[in-house]
């Protein structure tokens, strides 16, 4: 079995990738120096990834998600350390779980999923379907993962165009954001056919309970559920990461 030392320092580059990658490109859009996501200060490289992870101008830290993304994959290199994954070559398992959680955390805290980054994951998942599946299975995959989102967002924008109808006042958010389209295509050549379609069901299934809690949460505390939004990429990442590496 391989060493548990180079999965270790593996797993935390990737975390750090992916903290630089969510830093920087749903404002930058581009790769750039690390600055400071509160001031917007320049960082010097090492003081931006390895200490003090400090803002030189503004001395705010860097946020607590940094730890968390790269203590996660720690524990999800251990895992995978521990029970390892022989469908799928290890630079391709790193690069993919490395995907999976930059879609969440810019879904978590920009509501967006970012086309570049999309179109790596999809060149990524093409070939890691078909590393599962085969080229047929995974091409109707990512056609079915797209046309089915696509419908939903559709039936999204209808429902929030009579939602603020009835309300009588411009909610100003869909339901579904085009980047799920795409997110649902990528997963869509992942999954392969007809994987995708449990993959979106289970996504369906795990949005649903979470969001119920949350709510349920929100209702106790009495705050405002009104304009109350929900990122759906983490859902579908998630379901993927399960199909994939659990089920």
């Amino acid at each position: 079995m391989l060493s548990i030392f180079p999965v270790l320092i593996t797993a935390v580059l990737t975390g750090m990738l992916v903290n630089y990658l969510a830093d920087v490109l749903p404002n930058r859009r581009k790769i750039t120096i690390p600055y400071c996501i509160y001031c917007g200060t320049k960082f010097r490289w090492v003081n931006y990834f390895i200490w003090p992870r400090r803002c030189p101008n503004c001395k705010r830290r860097r946020s607590a998600r940094t730890w968390v993304v790269e203590a996660m994959m720690v524990m999800i290199g251990i895992w995978l350390w521990m029970l390892p994954y022989t469908e799928i070559q290890p630079l391709f398992t790193v690069l993919l779980l490395a995907y999976f959680m930059l879609v969440i955390v810019v879904d978590l805290e920009h509501r967006l999923i970012l086309h570049p980054v999309s179109i790596a994951g999809g060149a990524l998942c093409i070939i890691i379907g078909y590393q599962l599946h085969g080229i047929q299975p995974t091409i109707m995959g990512g056609a079915a993962g797209a046309a089915i989102m696509y419908g939903l967002y559709i039936l999204g924008k209808v429902f929030v165009r009579y939602l603020s109808k009835a309300r009588q006042e411009d909610i100003g958010e869909d339901a579904l954001g085009f980047g799920d389209v795409i997110l649902g295509g990528v997963l869509g050549l992942l999954l392969g056919w007809p994987g995708i379609i449990a993959g979106l069901i289970l996504a369906v299934i795990l949005a649903g309970m979470i969001s119920l809690l949350y709510m349920a949460g929100m209702f106790i505390a009495r705050r405002d559920l009104r304009n109350l939004t929900i990122a759906y990429g983490p859902y579908l990442v998630i379901s993927a990461f399960l199909l994939v590496f659990v089920l």
